[in-house]
């Protein structure tokens, strides 16, 4: 059984490079995640997990994270990934909600909020804070945009 992570830290950064996954690399730096390994989980946040704005993590650690990410290679393309955190006002578990896609920042920010409140609904729980973070860039050449919760221990 792996353990629960009990830490969790937004995270966002956008970048440029000379191919798609050097753009996807540059934007994980940018986030200050790129010299971790990301494994991808869906979306609950565990019981009783704290924010930590200022969390370190050694580089190379296995990190769950949920996380929202979209690269483009047309130039002028304004792409935002974002990603919301729903906390309950019990000590339960929240929720993740990530999104990513050809829009704002703005419109990306207004879906994680709306994707968390009808997560909670769904749930029956009362959601009692949101905490978001946001990546818009316009593509230069090729771009990218990451949004990750990183889940720690």
């Amino acid at each position: 059984m792996l353990p629960i992570p009990t830490k969790f830290k937004l995270v966002a950064g956008s970048s440029e490079g000379s191919t798609l996954l050097n753009a996807f690399d540059g934007a994980l730096l940018d986030a200050g995640a790129g010299n971790l390994n990301l494994l991808r989980v869906s979306s609950v946040l565990p019981p009783k997990a704290v924010y930590e704005e200022n969390l370190f993590i050694p580089p190379g650690n296995l990190v769950p994270t949920a996380y929202g990410a979209i690269d483009s290679d047309a130039p002028g393309t304004v792409i935002s990934a974002a990603v919301g955190v729903g906390i309950p006002n019990d000590c339960s578990f929240g929720m993740i909600m990530e999104v990513s896609g050809e829009f704002d920042k703005t419109t990306a920010e207004e879906q994680v909020r709306i994707m968390l409140a009808e997560a909670f609904k769904m749930r029956n729980k009362t959601l009692a804070e949101i905490k978001v973070k946001v990546v818009e860039h316009k593509v230069d050449k090729i771009g990218c945009v990451f949004a990750g919760v990183l889940l720690w221990y």
